[in-house]
């Protein structure tokens, strides 16, 4: 039995005049340009979050509340329109306190649009308490979903 190995070699070969110039990969650089309709897609979606959460017995914004009111803010005064803010609480605490406590939560909102340049004429505040949940139960996720401000 015998076994036959065949390769091809070749030599380079330098050819008089030949162009010998040596070509590197460059780097590439992407840029996203943000289009009209992509940026009108985005400024809805921010517009479409409505409801902003708060935390157990405060009335301070979050600060993702903020970015969203800050666009919303601009919406306003680019089209004024007149708004409601509903303010609600969890079912911990009397009904007065979460009256109180909704109020206050709506108010915040309302100062925030307000120092943005939103007219206060334009914003009605009203609080619903424990009284109008957004879900049911007695356990830490219900609570959270309920201590909130609708703007409508």
């Amino acid at each position: 039995m015998a076994l036959l190995f065949t390769a091809c070699s070749s030599t380079p070969v330098e050819e008089e005049g030949a162009d010998t110039t040596t070509i590197q990969e460059s780097e590439v650089t992407t840029a996203v340009v943000e289009t009209p309709v992509q940026e009108k897609v985005m400024e809805s979606e921010i517009l479409a979050d409505t409801v902003f959460y708060f935390d157990f017995d405060k009335a301070v914004l979050k600060d993702e509340s903020r970015v969203a009111l800050m666009e919303h803010a601009r919406s306003l005064k680019e089209s004024p329109r007149s708004i409601r803010l509903e303010g609600h609480a969890d079912e911990r605490g009397t009904r007065e306190y979460n009256m109180a406590l909704g109020e206050r939560r709506a108010n915040s909102v309302k100062e925030f649009l307000m120092l943005e340049g939103v007219s206060g004429g334009l914003i009605e505040v009203v609080s619903y308490g424990e009284e109008r949940a957004a879900a049911y139960g007695s356990n830490d996720e219900s609570w959270a979903m309920n201590r909130r401000v609708e703007l409508k």
